[in-house]
């Protein structure tokens, strides 16, 4: 199954910008940024992450792959008096004007690539850290939604292409315009460990409907171990693994792992 790119522009832009703006991976991979500077968020989208840390003085720089996301997260940092170098690259294609002791590259892996993109990502990303210095990104298990893993089945592939939903997550912009997005599964790839997902993103104004976009996405599946080999095979002394954004020991059921990736 070839990568078919991701479907973070546009209204889907707009709607990161507006809503996607919290979580707990903000406060916990900034605890590593603090202690080790400078450092790069690697698919910052729209700020999520980089926009508080640069409020909390962090010296941080931004990529991704989108120019959409990139232009909403220079405007929400330059609101705030803000201006700091962002890139528009891929994770294969990264190649920033200074090296960092910190890179995070957290819900990126995978994400609309080809395999041996996700290894020259990793290799891009452990030549522009200095000596000593640490990569973390996270990575949402294969199993973590039964649903989406039973379509790896022969059954479940011969149910594809999922239909529309007929009603999807609709929510209220702070300008009053009103956003919905609906997705669905068109195939799955077991060899590849590679599905591919449509999103249907719509902007209605006083009740009008003034925009819709289809776009398509590919993601790919990554197993603990596997992971952990992309990352030695990158040039990482040293790989640790964690279940969660608590520290935890990882366990078979937590549905997020973290990489802790030091050169």
């Amino acid at each position: 199954m070839n990568a078919f790119g991701t479907w973070h522009h546009g209204l889907v832009a707009e709607w990161w910008a507006e809503f996607n703006t919290d979580g707990p991976e903000i406060d916990y991979f900034g605890r590593f940024v603090e202690r080790a500077q400078p450092a790069l968020d690697a698919g910052c989208g729209t700020g999520r992450l980089l926009v508080p840390w640069l409020r909390a003085g962090y010296d941080v720089d931004g990529a991704d792959v989108s120019a959409d996301m990139i232009a909403h997260c220079a405007a929400r940092a330059r609101a705030e008096g803000f201006e700091p170098t962002l890139l528009v690259q891929a994770l294969h294609e990264l190649d920033p004007p200074r090296r960092y002791r910190t890179v995070v590259a957290c819900g990126v892996l995978g994400i609309g690539t080809t395999r041996a993109q996700d290894q020259e990502g990793l290799d891009r990303i452990r030549a522009c850290l200095e000596p000593g210095g640490t990569l973390l990104v996270d990575n949402e298990v294969p199993y973590s939604n039964p649903r989406r893993l039973a379509l790896w089945a022969k059954k479940g592939r011969g149910e594809l292409p999922a239909p529309w939903p007929e009603s999807g997550t609709r929510k209220r912009a702070a300008n009053g315009a009103e956003y919905g997005l609906r997705s669905r599964v068109v195939s799955v790839d077991p060899l590849d460990q590679s599905e591919i997902l449509e999103l249907r993103a719509e902007k209605w104004v006083d009740g009008d409907l003034v925009a819709s976009e289809d776009r398509t996405i590919s993601l790919r599946s990554l197993f603990r171990d596997e992971i952990v080999m992309m990352l030695e095979r990158a040039g990482f002394a040293e790989v640790e693994v964690r279940g969660g954004y608590d520290d935890d020991e990882p366990t078979a059921d937590h549905a997020f792992l973290v990489y802790l990736a030091r050169t």
